[in-house]
């Protein structure tokens, strides 16, 4: 049974008038002024009462007309929701779906080329361009960084006096007249990971658990020449600049080199050394030349590529990410060198272990 007709508020969507009708509910819907809204096209919007839009068919603007009739919450708004099935209904336009799709495919394939072509060419054109004293501050914000990470509140830095002589004979060994672009600033962390890494501005750090690892000094300075190849490459800024973002990449281009989320960024890749795999590669055959033209020679460090590779599950998240241990032993090898003098004396190896106290 219909229900009497009853007054309602309608506004028309066009002004922000608001005009009190007399709705009467019919056989084709309900009917008040000049409008008659059919009961199959009536949809249901969220507001006090019973809020009623007129779906459309048609037309690219939102799917119900933007005119919005109130009825007072009573005998007729209960016929309309017992009698309009399609009340509640959301009305998507023919193709929606696939339009979402393909906006959807657009959205990930413009992602895509942000993050692995637009921003790796970005990264690598800034970083060849960064004035090196903001590079070496922003190096030394990140080591500060990856020493909280490291958990310590305090400075990593060893400084035992034989064992800082010992590291500096062996960074004099590699580096005096090659050549360097950079200036490598080398010391050691007190921590147990055995690890290696390069920061921006020429900072390469050695681990002690690295230390604890090796058997000879010619083995610490093969992975020492590896991280020189890297700094050389500026391999450290473009991972910087790439792990950073966009945000990151404005911040270090404005000079902002102390950037907290930047830094975070940086500190926790470069400390896990998530260098492509040709970037490892270009930094083992530079390791490899530098080691021959020094005399070093490169069988320590195939020795310490075989033992990484025999460590199995307990190889480091650090060195498992590197082109695979063994065929790294097998270049190493490949070189031919052997060394032509030691390193280090006995005794200066025994200082540099002990560098950490």
């Amino acid at each position: 049974m219909r229900p009497a007709a009853e007054e309602a508020v309608f506004f028309d969507g066009i002004s922000a008038r608001r005009q009190v009708v007399e709705v009467t509910p019919d056989g084709r819907g309900l009917r008040f002024g000049r409008e008659t809204w059919p009961l199959d096209r009536l949809r249901r919007i969220e507001g006090e009462g019973l809020v009623l839009a007129l779906a459309v068919a048609e037309g690219d603007e939102l799917p119900h007309d933007p005119a919005r009739l109130v009825l007072a919450e009573g005998a007729l708004a209960a016929w309309v929701r017992a009698e309009a099935t399609g009340l509640a209904r959301r009305d998507l336009r023919r193709g929606t779906g696939v339009k979402v799709a393909g906006r959807i495919a657009l959205a990930g394939a413009a992602l895509a080329a942000i993050l692995f072509v637009f921003l790796p060419r970005i990264s690598d054109l800034l970083a060849d361009q960064l004035p090196m004293e903001q590079e070496v501050a922003f190096g030394q914000a990140v080591l500060r960084q990856v020493e909280g990470m490291l958990g310590a509140e305090d400075s990593l830095v060893c400084d035992n006096p034989a064992g800082l002589a010992a590291l500096e004979k062996m960074e004099r060994r590699l580096t005096e007249g090659q050549g360097l672009t950079y200036d490598i600033d080398l010391s050691v962390f007190d921590h147990e990971m055995l690890n290696a890494f390069a920061a921006p501005g020429g900072h390469v750090v050695i681990l002690r658990g690295l230390l604890d690892e090796a058997e000879t000094a010619e083995e610490v300075a093969g992975v020492l020449a590896h991280e020189i190849g890297h700094v050389e490459a500026r391999d450290p800024v473009r991972l910087a600049f790439r792990t950073a973002g966009s945000a990151g990449i404005l911040a270090l281009v404005l000079g902002d080199v102390t950037g907290g989320t930047v830094i975070g960024l940086a500190g926790d890749y470069i400390l896990r050394a998530s260098y492509t795999r040709e970037a490892e590669e270009a930094a083992d055959a530079f390791a490899f030349a530098l080691l021959a033209r020094t005399g070093v020679g490169t069988e320590g460090l195939a020795a310490f590529f075989e033992r990484i590779e025999g460590m199995g599950g307990d190889v480091p998240e650090i060195l498992s990410t590197h082109p695979a241990s063994g065929n790294r032993a097998e270049a190493a090898r490949a070189a031919g060198t052997g060394a032509t003098e030691p390193v280090l004396t006995e005794a200066e190896w025994q200082a540099l272990r002990g560098i950490c106290g």
